[in-house]
């Protein structure tokens, strides 16, 4: 039986209801423009994983407190606005189904949004004194922005190496889940050793995150998003890299080539995955996937057992068994 996340909410389930009041509440601005599409961020919200990420981490290693609370707003706040920043970086029209920011209010605006964002969440940290919260969340973005800059520099020249892709996916996707779970330790008033447990445990869940989303790309879920977006994005994931590194020579030159000159084609992003499928790329993919998982799960077995950690275990295995 699959998890539900409104199961694995359960021991949090009205933390997580009187978060939503206040992060709304923390959204408030009496510039009417902003007021109408800081409702509109708050609206299309996902399934609020990082919230969850920070009150379970929380609650497994001594206990939620008000600044679990102010935690969690502050890594949604510095982390929306990432991606109101990103989307007009990647000129993208939609996120989730849904316009973007840039998409509704142009460009200007959009960056603008993401400014307002960025200072409520450093503002609500200085005013409340949580500057180990901040100190925390504020190292995520600067590796967020790190990691996007690494890929976009490697990425033009097609050479990443498995050891390149760990550090890409470390901080851009890794550095986020990473900051939820020692964020969550902190407001507790766990001991710094614990809140490196936490730290560690979130990098390595964000590690195999980002490895099953690649996989997406591959057809490996009936559902999720549309194959070969990566290969016409010219990303380089784990399949590919490895598939690659196991290719002779004119192999991988072709391949490298199709990526390069040919991968709007739809014809030839097959003859990519079907080269990955082939030499093992999934298989390979996976296998690092669930090594990751396992790592995290131990990590997790140090702290005793509760509610919480149980959850914070079924979430885990959720993000690795989503199909999109």
């Amino acid at each position: 039986m699959s998890l539900r996340l409104d199961d694995i909410k359960a021991p949090i389930a009205v933390e997580m209801h009187d978060f939503e009041v206040k992060f709304r509440a923390a959204m408030k601005t009496r510039v009417l423009l902003l007021d109408k599409i800081m409702h509109y961020i708050v609206k299309r919200k996902g399934k609020q994983m990082r919230p969850m990420f920070v009150f379970l981490s929380a609650g497994t290693s001594g206990g939620i407190t008000e600044s679990t609370f102010r935690g969690a707003s502050l890594i949604e706040l510095l982390h929306t606005a990432t991606l109101v920043h990103d989307d007009v970086v990647d000129e993208a029209n939609y996120r989730r189904g849904f316009f973007s920011v840039n998409a509704l209010w142009k460009n200007k605006v959009a960056v603008l949004v993401g400014d307002f964002l960025l200072s409520r969440g450093l503002l609500l940290s200085i005013q409340n004194k949580d500057f180990n919260l901040l100190s925390i969340v504020s190292d995520a973005v600067r590796e967020m922005s790190e990691g996007e800059l690494l890929q976009f520099e490697k990425s033009r020249r097609l050479d990443i190496t498995e050891d390149v892709y760990y550090e890409i996916i470390r901080q851009k996707t890794a550095s986020l889940i990473s900051s939820c779970c020692a964020v969550g330790a902190s407001s507790s008033g766990a001991s710094e050793e614990t809140v490196a447990i936490m730290k560690d445990f979130g990098e390595k869940i964000g590690m195999a995150f980002q490895i099953k989303d690649d996989l997406f790309d591959y057809g490996e879920e009936e559902i999720g998003k549309p194959l070969g977006i990566d290969i016409k994005e010219k990303k380089m994931t784990l399949p590919l890299i490895y598939a690659l590194s196991k290719a002779g020579w004119l192999e991988k030159r072709r391949i490298i080539s199709i990526v390069k000159n040919e991968s709007e084609k739809p014809k030839k992003v097959k003859e990519v995955i079907d080269f990955v499928k082939r030499s093992g790329g999934i298989e390979y993919a996976k296998s690092i996937m669930t090594k990751y998982h396992q790592e995290a799960i131990k990590l997790l077995h140090q702290f005793p057992e509760s509610s919480y950690r149980k959850s914070l275990e079924q979430l885990v295995q959720f993000t690795i068994d989503r199909n999109n």
